[in-house]
């Protein structure tokens, strides 16, 4: 059983910061439809926020970051902050105290900071690599929706153990899949991300100053994912790692009558790569 003291931290941040108004809450309702099934979908009743909003280039938050919004320090390089409009109350951020770009390669640092909090506290861990994969923010960030031991980190969980269990790769898009051996091992975090990048054609590290296309990563206890992306959105709907976890958000941009037609995962395919690397047509 993990101590669970970060998370146990980053709820007493969230009852200080929300008082401050510092942190703002987004108020949304699940949308109960048995064709969207295994997926959840939330309707956003708040204002929406400005990273889902269109506009241009966008002040870092994270230079500096709210001091309210800090739960701790993460070894020398990295902070551990409370996501500013989270959906889920705990929602971690995992950020660079300095500057290093969201499109860059992940390095040994970052994944060391993941494995100091992972150690203590489990979840669904999701990165997106650029504003073309979901990214909000230009500011490297790696985030965590916390879940307590035993608990399933995401609505799409189940299928992606049977999917390491079977061998079968069934979805039409390019994506790496790979079971994890140790929660809190840096090195086979590091080793996976390299590997999934090489499968993928993101390139690497040693020949490439940054991966050649958006991606995503998710991952929990068991398993490690990477999705290849082609673009953001698809029918109105904001789409980054979430959305292959099995989490969609609608706004007032969102077309319900499309996802209602096409269904989600068509959703998901439109914003993926292809498998095979063919284009699909825009929808």
């Amino acid at each position: 059983m993990r101590a669970e003291s970060y998370w146990r931290a980053a709820l007493a941040r969230s009852a200080e910061a929300e008082a401050l108004g510092a942190l703002v809450p987004l108020t949304t309702q699940v949308v109960e439809a048995h064709q969207l099934s295994p997926f959840v979908l939330r309707r956003l009743l708040s204002r929406t926020p400005k990273h889902l909003r269109s506009g241009g280039p966008k002040p870092n938050p994270f230079l500096p970051w709210e001091r309210e919004l800090e739960v701790a320090r993460l070894g020398a390089g990295h902070v551990l902050l409370l996501n500013k409009f989270p959906v889920q109350p705990g929602h971690l951020l995992v950020i660079t105290s300095g500057w290093q770009p969201q499109a860059g390669w992940l390095g040994a640092n970052d994944w060391q900071a993941v494995s100091e909090l992972a150690q203590d506290s489990g979840g669904l861990w999701f990165f997106n690599s650029c504003a073309a994969a979901g990214a909000s923010q230009p500011h490297r960030h790696l985030q965590l929706l916390p879940r307590a031991d035993g608990e399933p980190s995401c609505p799409l969980a189940g299928r992606l153990q049977v999917q390491l269990s079977s061998g079968a790769r069934p979805w039409p898009w390019a994506y790496a899949l790979s079971p994890r051996r140790d929660p809190g091992d840096a090195i086979e975090l590091e080793s996976l991300y390299l590997r999934h990048a090489e499968q993928l054609g993101l390139g690497n590290p040693h020949h490439d100053p940054q991966p050649t296309h958006p991606y995503n990563l998710l991952f929990d206890d068991d398993w490690f994912l990477t999705v290849r992306r082609r673009q953001e959105h698809c029918a109105g709907f904001s789409l980054n790692a979430l959305a292959f976890a099995g989490y969609l958000l609608a706004t007032e941009q969102s077309s319900m009558p499309w996802l209602q037609q096409h269904g989600p995962w068509l959703l998901l395919q439109q914003a993926a790569w292809p498998a095979g690397g063919s284009e699909l047509p825009m929808r």
